[in-house]
């Protein structure tokens, strides 16, 4: 008996004293982190360390849980020589390299080849000779001049048509004067529709504006497609015409000027047998000059220029071209000159000379404007002029 009554008074003693501690411990504070000071902000409650309160009996413990910790910045973030950087500047030229004949010449490596800005070697940075994608536009004066040719001219687009290959995609222009310059068809691969465009031709009176067609016709095809992830098109115009421009908007200084903004190839087929040889006094023959304007376009920009003397001509007109197009250099070089200051610079590429002794000559366009400091890459338009959103149309008002 007596050590029931001992068990009993332990028990009583221990549950009295367990109550006391309960209560006391409701009493206290419960938080017992000391106070943050007030210069610093207030931790939000998920930061906050928990509450360290002793269990109910018979409950399991609290998960704490921790102050997060920052995520560190990677050092890289943090040094700026570390950071990848795109170099947007490099300039990129689409080069032929031929023989004495005209012919192309296909196995040029890359180190065989110089770039000059400016007659300073420039630095190659990437150099390609694989296929790549053409775009191109197809523009064709249908004004009375050509009415005799435009059959044949028709047959030769079809022929340059016909030999599209998987992702070369082709617009259709037929110009007259400043108010007629026509897409016929817009950029497309579909080579059907092509013919059917081609089809549609049809010869119209009017002042022929050939400086107008070619800087907007040239102008599409620089935008088409511009800026895509992996953009590594070659981009050409093929012109069709007698080379006489009668009343353009646009003067050739501001064509000249535009096309050294874009990395467009122009290639020409003049019919110039049936103008006036006959020069005045101050002036030259409409022949003259417009021999003159199409030789430019072509070599300004890295084309080519042709002059049918006949009809039977433009079969192969039109393989020579499509050859030309396919069988080019891609070189990109990285430009010493820095300066955003807008000014010309005359581009120059050679090619070693083989020990044979066969002559190689590399045609690229002669030259780029630098960009400006503050200034996008397009010459602004004269708010006198109208272009309706394909871009290849030009009207006075």
């Amino acid at each position: 008996m007596a050590v029931l009554v001992v068990c009993c008074l332990f028990v009583a003693v221990a549950l009295f004293g367990s109550g006391v501690s309960a209560a006391s411990s409701q009493d206290r504070p419960r938080n017992t982190q000391p106070p943050t000071p007030a210069s610093s902000p207030s931790p939000t409650p998920a930061q906050r360390p928990v509450d360290r309160v002793a269990p109910t009996l018979g409950e399991p413990p609290p998960v704490p849980r921790l102050k997060p910790t920052p995520t560190p910045t990677p050092p890289e973030v943090l040094d700026p020589d570390s950071i990848v950087r795109v170099n947007t500047d490099l300039v990129q030229l689409h080069v032929r390299v031929i023989d004495r004949n005209n012919r192309p010449i296909n196995d040029v490596p890359q180190n065989a080849f110089r770039v000059f800005e400016d007659g300073a070697p420039q630095p190659i940075e990437n150099f390609s000779r694989e296929e790549v994608p053409i775009s191109y536009g197809l523009a064709v004066d249908t004004s009375g001049s050509l009415r005799s040719q435009l059959q044949s001219v028709i047959d030769a687009g079809k022929s340059i048509i016909g030999a599209n290959k998987p992702g070369d995609e082709t617009f259709l222009v037929r110009f007259i004067s400043s108010d007629k310059i026509e897409t016929v068809q817009d950029f497309t691969d579909n080579k059907d529709l092509l013919i059917d465009g081609l089809d549609s031709f049809y010869v119209e009176g009017g002042q022929t504006a050939v400086i107008d067609a070619v800087y907007l016709s040239a102008e599409h095809v620089s935008q088409y497609k511009k800026g895509n992830d992996g953009d590594r098109r070659r981009r050409a115009l093929i012109v069709i015409t007698d080379g006489e421009d009668r009343n353009s908007f646009y003067k050739q200084e501001q064509l000249f000027a535009r096309l050294r903004e874009e990395d467009v190839q122009i290639f020409v087929i003049g019919f110039v047998n049936e103008l006036d040889k006959e020069a005045g006094l101050i002036r030259k023959s409409p022949r003259e000059k417009a021999v003159q304007l199409i030789n430019k376009l072509a070599t300004e920009t890295g084309g080519r220029a042709f002059f049918p003397e006949s009809l039977s001509d433009l079969p192969q007109i039109a393989n020579e071209i499509i050859r030309d197009l396919r069988t080019q250099y891609v070189i990109a070089y990285n430009p010493t000159n820095k300066d955003q200051d807008g000014t010309y610079r005359a581009i120059k590429v050679t090619v070693d000379q083989p020990a044979t002794g066969e002559k190689r000559i590399a045609l690229t366009r002669n030259g780029r404007l630098a960009r400006k400091e503050g200034q996008g890459g397009n010459t602004p338009k004269p708010p006198s002029v109208r272009l309706p959103a394909t871009g290849t149309s030009t009207r006075k008002p």
